[in-house]
């Protein structure tokens, strides 16, 4: 089998959607020029082992005339070979078809190339970029090479990555840099062959488990770069595969720019509808914007098209938030009356609390003045600051060291900053509770919910504040406009972020009629349920493209 553009254009559709799909497509062209699958083989072409002939006899005219200092070599190893080559072919290694890490000669005061580690591209067949200095001051401590070496990153991760480069154009024909290059300057055969080669999916693979050194220093030993099994085409067959090579790469470079194109228009629209929603744009003007109802009848009409990654389903869940506190999730219904009667409520339990000495005297915050209102909310409701409607039991939190609990191991959550840590042989808290995080990186980051309700019998330590509420209903309620605002004017501190209790009962609240709090949250909850539908669909969707793509490339690579 070979690969043509018109396969990959057949087949790209299905498989470009599936994750990291240009990437493999590369490495997949690279693997199948190294198995000769990419291109037609000619039996008019003289075989390689006619071509190491040659390459023999060249090494000992120049090791007679002195070029060329004794290398030590090895015969083949076999057993390392892992795939079939066409009969004109020839399994070699790179010691055998040229000179590994050779020196140059040249006058100190000449020019040269000095290549740092940083200057050597990933990306199949980019140029070396150089500076350029004396040779006399980068001869001594440097890896030499010369123009039309090939050389490999040979440090992690680097040669994971597939550092590897055709030094060109060097100022002088010659240059030196990082010691943390395996050169080889090849002998009748085409560097560019050799790089593809060094690129391939199985160069590496097969080298990771030889590297050797500590986790974060490891490095490709000389002897797998030099005596690894490489496979040599005919040299006609070598500048048609990397002919090939440079044709479905600049294929792939057209691909990859048509996909980003078509994801950043997908994300564009989804983020103007989203952002509609957002602004709860109601205008109905002939030719202006979208009303919010039409915008959310046309996001949660084309979900399953429009959120086709991880970060859209993020951005919706964080719409879904904003929608629910500014009163255009549910519906509104004016005879339920106001938020009044659920601030009467909320002065009059904790006149209850108060007495029965189970929370301390509390003094009433300053009122939420028009700088601080947040948006504008439906006539019903009121702004009140969180620590006015919420009763704080702080004072009840123990902190339990990691080796105390490891002793104390029970049935019990142990509640840390975002969430269950840990469990515990007691407890502190027998009925739901609002928790929000008080201190740590999630504070500003959100990677969880800042917010989220605990319930039946559990601990929490001191980096999660502990609100009780008139009702595990409110609480909810109060969970959700939590997760929906940003925190960040409320947090002190970069390196160590905190919300002190100061800063957290000083955030101002929508606050709705309690019936419509249950309704909110009650949307809230189905949406989120939609959500997580659609991650999982997602999920299912990236599996199959991946696995897609994974038998279509097997299917190529088969002998």
């Amino acid at each position: 089998m070979t690969m043509n553009s018109d396969w990959l254009l057949k087949n790209f559709e299905q498989i470009s959607e599936a994750p990291d799909a240009i990437p493999r497509l590369r490495r997949f062209i690279l693997d199948l020029a190294v198995r000769g699958k990419l291109v037609e083989q000619n039996p008019d072409d003289e075989p390689a082992v006619e071509l190491l002939k040659r390459i023999e006899a060249e090494k000992e005219r120049l090791s007679k005339a002195g070029e060329l200092r004794k290398h030590h070599t090895q015969p083949l190893d076999k057993e390392q070979i892992a795939f079939t080559i066409p009969s004109a072919w020839s399994w070699t290694h790179l010691a055998q078809i040229g000179i590994i890490n050779p020196q140059n000669d040249s006058e100190d005061n000449a020019e040269a190339s000095f290549v740092p580690m940083r200057m050597i591209y990933a990306e199949y067949r980019q140029p070396s970029e150089h500076e350029i200095r004396p040779w006399g001051e980068i001869r001594r401590g440097f890896t030499h090479f010369a123009d039309g070496d090939v050389g490999l990153a040979k440090i992690t991760p680097c040669f994971e990555n597939g550092k590897s480069t055709v030094f060109r154009n060097l100022t002088g024909g010659i240059g030196a840099g990082t010691t943390e290059l395996h050169i080889v300057r090849p002998i009748f055969v085409v560097a560019d062959y050799i790089l593809i080669f060094l690129k391939s999916s199985h160069f590496i693979e097969a080298g990771i488990p030889k590297m050797t050194g500590t986790a974060g220093q490891k490095r490709v030993p000389k002897d797998y770069f030099a005596f690894s099994p490489f496979p040599l085409p005919p040299l006609a067959e070598q500048h048609r595969i990397v002919a090939k090579v440079d044709e479905l790469m600049a294929l792939c470079d057209k691909l990859e720019a048509a996909q980003a194109k078509r994801e950043r228009r997908r994300d564009r629209l989804v983020a103007a509808t989203l952002r509609g929603l957002d602004n709860g744009d109601d205008s109905s003007e002939p030719g202006g914007h979208p009303t919010l109802e039409e915008s959310a009848r046309f996001y949660f009409n084309h979900l399953p098209h429009l959120t086709t990654h991880p970060e859209h389903i993020q951005q919706l869940r964080q719409t879904i938030l904003n929608l629910a506190v500014r009163g255009q999730l549910a519906p509104r219904i004016v005879s339920e009356g106001t938020a009044e009667s659920v601030i009467e409520e909320i002065n009059s339990a904790r006149k209850k609390l108060l007495a029965e000495g189970k929370i301390g005297r509390y003094l009433p915050l300053s009122p939420v003045n028009g700088d601080e209102v947040l948006f504008a909310i439906p006539s019903e409701w009121r702004w009140m600051r969180l620590g006015d409607i919420t009763f704080c039991r702080d004072g009840e939190r123990i902190p339990v060291s990691r080796e105390e609990r490891q002793h104390r191991q029970g049935p019990f959550d142990y509640y840390g900053a975002s969430g269950v840590i840990d469990k515990i042989d007691a407890f502190l808290f027998d009925k739901p509770l609002l928790l929000i995080g008080e201190d740590g990186a999630n504070l500003i980051n959100r990677s969880t919910p800042i917010a989220f309700i605990a319930r039946g019998q559990f601990w929490v330590n001191n980096h999660a504040h502990v609100l009780d509420g008139i009702s595990e209903g409110f609480l909810r309620y109060v969970e959700v406009f939590i997760n929906a605002t940003d925190l960040k004017p409320y947090v002190t501190g970069t390196a160590q972020p905190k919300m002190n209790q100061a800063k957290m009962n000083s955030i101002p609240v929508a606050l709705p009629p309690l019936a419509e709090q249950h309704r909110i949250v009650a949307k809230v909850v189905e949406l989120m349920a939609l959500c997580g539908e659609l991650e999982a669909r997602l999920t299912t969707t990236a599996t199959t493209r991946r696995q897609y793509l994974e038998a279509t490339i097997s299917e190529a690579l088969a002998p």
